[in-house]
């Protein structure tokens, strides 16, 4: 396996649903502007509320872009 070099881009995902659904959205987001996305790492989840229940999920994630050759 050759060695790779990634830059790190801060992305974040919100979503009414879950966290899970939050991470996915900002994929799904990135990828339509974004190559060589390999991995992500979860830095803060946090939310929103409203009347004393949640409202949103937000996540705050790291992802790995692979520099090309």
């Amino acid at each position: 396996m050759p060695d790779h070099i990634y830059k790190i881009i801060e992305l974040v995902g919100s979503s009414t649903k879950g966290t899970d659904d939050a991470i996915n959205n900002a994929i799904e987001r990135a990828k339509k502007t974004l190559r060589n996305m390999d991995w992500f790492e979860v830095v803060e989840t946090r939310g929103h509320l409203s009347n004393g229940k949640v409202a949103h999920y937000q996540v705050k994630i790291k992802v790995g872009i692979r520099l090309e050759d």
